[in-house]
């Protein structure tokens, strides 16, 4: 508890009236070296909302497994990507349909780093489109200071480094062959321009996956949880700027207003 595929259709009303926040993950299913499997950014992100919400009593969406993993181009095998207009129009229809559920206020949490352009111009879409839903965009590895330096202990560009074996460690040991973990350095330091996966690691790795112990991965994961938790505590207890304004309502072709409450 709580998540959206567990719930009945009264029960999704209910969590929507008592203010709750729709929360969804958005993961990435790519390459993460030979020693991680390709859905880790999806596994992180999933296992984070759901030790979240179990805190806050919010609503876990089913995970975007899917995600915009472009750069790791076809170099690797195992990478399933969208493509930036697709993880767009996906994020934005989720949306929209978040709302006619009676919700308003979806707080996307992502572990992929190019998943954020494309999810947060479908935000802009629905501010623009759904005046009424309020949104907000944080990923594991930067939602606080503390995440971000947990994540980039071993790499300032990391992937499949020691953050992301250790928590993948926590959540499901089993998952992960740590004896064939490649460590590499970070080739992208002090460069301006970006660059593709197979253009600055061999081995598809960037980080010192070595290293990594599930204790630590504990820790790490407990605290980016935390801090989700108190994200979603604060959004859903954030009023309105200017509570005298007029709200408008939803605008949204073939939709009524879901106002049941």
């Amino acid at each position: 508890m709580p998540n959206w595929c567990d719930l009945s259709r009264d029960e999704v009303a209910e969590a929507a009236c008592s203010g709750a926040v729709a929360v969804l993950p958005l993961g990435a299913i790519e390459q993460h070296g030979s020693h991680l499997p390709t859905g880790t950014d999806t596994l992180l992100a999933a296992a984070a909302v759901e030790a979240a919400v179990a805190r806050t009593g919010d609503i876990g969406l089913p995970p975007v497994a899917y995600g915009c993993s472009l750069g790791h181009t076809a170099h690797w095998p195992g990478t399933l990507s969208l493509s930036v207009p697709t993880l767009t129009a996906i994020v934005t229809d989720i949306g929209r349909w978040v709302v006619a559920s009676g919700f308003r206020k979806m707080v996307v949490i992502n572990a992929h780093a190019t998943n954020g352009p494309p999810a947060q111009a479908a935000l802009l879409t629905l501010r623009h489109e759904i005046p009424m839903l309020r949104t907000c965009f944080a990923s594991l590895y930067d939602i606080t200071m503390r995440a971000h330096t947990g994540y980039r202990s071993d790499a300032d560009d990391p992937h499949a480094n020691v953050a992301e074996t250790s928590m993948m460690l926590h959540i499901d040991g089993g998952l992960v062959s740590l004896d064939r973990a490649v460590d590499e350095e970070d080739r992208t330091l002090n460069r301006v321009l970006t660059y593709p996966m197979p253009d600055v690691t061999r081995s598809g790795v960037v980080g010192r996956p070595s290293s990594a112990t599930a204790d630590s991965g504990a820790v790490l994961f407990d605290e980016i949880v935390e801090d989700i938790a108190e994200l979603l505590r604060q959004a859903r207890a954030e009023t309105e700027p200017m509570p005298d304004r007029p709200m408008v309502s939803a605008s949204t072709p073939g939709r009524s207003d879901p106002g049941r409450c």
